[in-house]
């Protein structure tokens, strides 16, 4: 998964010195599956995946080597997650089976960053096959086990592609899909709730409620639909979406923004009957008192208002007592005393650990402040450094001292140490 990697580099490929030859960077991460044991591959084996990957991926040089090292690692990564099914091609989160997936190995959690990084591949059948195998006429797949932006991704493919021919043909499940979260997870206020375990987020601080999170994914979804309808020339829906996203994003900027903490933050909420786990750290207003990464995901589709000042929000990523770490953003507010990064306990946890699922939004959602915003907290140099604190974090340390590029689910923020790795091992 490449996700903000792609997003902002990807515009530099036409500039490409390849250095160091395509075929050098696959030999040597191929390597890691001899060293590193229980590795697993796909549809597509290491002994293929440089044909692959020379048909199918943009070409990316700059000066910084570990950038570009971490650039084609994540291609040779993703390749590793494409599965031929009798349905088509899908993307996996996880090589090795896991129990709370579903059909092939699928879990939706990931997909929107699936489609964000797999629209840049020539073949575009593999991502064709894959919104088809949740939104086709014989869908296998499950788009509401987790939460996801569905009718953005697609949108996105379509963008990149330039046909939207899939968009159209997907408009009536997409739909569907929208409208059966408003039946089960939209309050009367208008905004959506959501467990936080089922954002892919679980043992958060805040927990669960109207998150900023569900509520942009809805936002951008409605937009989406919007466009789409627009390309199928179907007007009364494109007029009803267009009014669910004008809706959506006021709600979000005037009920998920806590002035105070100048934050976008979670609301707890209970549906009737539920039993979810509250956040417990109301202490002002109706937000949770603590500051979370996920706060930043509005920006991932710029949903802000311009000339509010809300920028401010990314003083926080800058600042120690806030995000900042070296192996990438504390998945809360280092300053609450909700945050902990422990060893006991579930081994996926978002009350401390670092997620390159969470960075990757807020590298992209950071990219659209400093392209679509005008501000002066942040520059080009802070993209730059916390663009390669993500490339660090792409690294497992052997017994002899010398780093494999890698990848997993969570990782201690200041040591760099692979947590869920680590207690899976130990138990």
């Amino acid at each position: 998964m490449l996700r903000a990697l792609v997003g902002i580099l990807i515009a530099l490929t036409s500039l490409v010195s390849a250095e160091k030859p395509l075929k050098a960077w696959v030999t040597e991460f191929n390597r890691i599956d001899e060293l590193v044991p229980h590795t697993l591959s796909g549809h597509i084996p290491n002994e293929d995946a440089l044909a692959f990957l020379e048909a199918n991926i943009p070409r990316f040089d700059c000066p910084d080597p570990e950038l570009v090292r971490s650039y084609y690692f994540r291609w040779w990564t993703f390749r590793k997650h494409i599965r031929k099914t009798p349905e088509g091609y899908v993307i996996t989160e996880f090589l090795p089976e896991v129990p709370w997936a579903r059909a092939y190995n699928t879990i939706n959690c990931p997909a929107g960053h699936h489609f964000r990084e797999g629209r840049w591949l020539n073949d575009s059948t593999i991502l064709e096959d894959y919104a088809r195998f949740y939104f086709g006429e014989n869908a296998k797949g499950k788009p509401r086990q987790y939460s996801f932006w569905a009718a953005d991704s697609v949108l996105q493919h379509c963008m990149v592609t330039g046909d939207t021919t899939l968009a159209e043909e997907l408009l009536d499940a997409l739909i569907a899909n929208y409208r059966e979260w408003e039946k089960v997870h939209q309050t009367d206020d208008g905004l959506f709730w959501q467990i936080d375990d089922r954002d892919g987020m679980e043992v958060s601080v805040g927990g669960s409620g109207k998150r900023p999170t569900i509520n942009s994914y809805m936002q951008a979804d409605a937009f989406a639909i919007t466009l789409i309808c627009g390309w199928a020339n179907r007007w009364e829906l494109r007029q009803e979406f267009a009014s669910k996203a004008i809706k959506l994003r006021r709600l979000i900027n005037q009920q998920l923004w806590d002035p105070e903490a100048q934050f976008y933050k979670t609301i707890p909420y209970r549906p009737e009957g539920s039993r979810h786990r509250l956040g417990e750290t109301v202490d002002h207003g109706p937000w949770v008192d603590v500051r979370e990464l996920h706060g930043y995901t509005p920006w991932y589709f710029n949903i802000p208002e311009s000339g509010k000042g809300r920028e401010v929000v990314w003083k926080q990523l800058l600042d120690p007592e806030g995000f900042a770490a070296p192996y990438g953003p504390t998945t809360a507010e280092q300053r609450h005393p909700g945050y902990q990064v422990s060893r006991q306990g579930h081994e996926c946890q978002w009350n401390g650990p670092s997620w390159p699922f969470a960075t990757s939004i807020t590298l992209t959602a950071m990219a659209n402040v400093l392209q679509n915003y005008e501000q002066d907290v942040i520059s080009k140099l802070d993209y730059l450094k916390q663009l390669r604190i993500y490339s660090k974090s792409h690294r497992l340390e052997r017994p002899n001292n010398k780093d494999v590029c890698w990848i997993d689910e969570n990782l201690h923020p200041h040591t760099g140490e692979w947590l869920a790795r680590s207690l899976l091992v130990e138990k």
